[in-house]
């Protein structure tokens, strides 16, 4: 993720307001909230970065999320598990509704693409 930030300039009645600046990782955890709270999704993926950070007791809540910006626009790829048994196209337009949604209405940022990559699927657990 960039050390970077998204600006949002508020102007009021034709006078500069002032800005507010959010983190892309703020941005990335909020889609990655989104996306945990959808049925049928039963995590995000990482890669070898954010794994090495869980196992040291770190929490990373973006994991999984890559973000770019373009033209004040928010494109977002997730990678995440399904769970056994649902509809993976079903469950990915429901992310897409839900991430959108979400990080539009926190940040005022428009959302262009939500892109999705399934990573692995959970199976249920059996009691031996």
């Amino acid at each position: 993720m960039a050390d970077n930030s998204i600006q949002i300039m508020q102007e009021e009645e034709g006078a500069f307001f002032g800005s507010v600046q959010i983190a892309d990782d703020v941005i990335a955890s909020i889609a990655a909230l989104a996306t945990i709270d959808v049925e049928g999704v039963s995590g995000m993926a990482g890669n070898i970065t954010s794994d090495v950070a869980a196992m040291l007791g770190g929490k990373n809540l973006s994991k999984g999320v890559k973000l770019a910006v373009n033209d004040d626009e928010l494109e977002f790829t997730l990678a995440l598990n399904i769970e056994y048994g649902y509809s993976i196209p079903e469950v990915c337009e429901r992310v897409q509704d839900k991430v959108r949604t979400t990080v539009e209405t926190m940040t005022g940022l428009t959302v262009s693409a939500v892109n999705i990559h399934i990573s692995g699927m959970s199976t249920p657990q059996t009691d031996d």
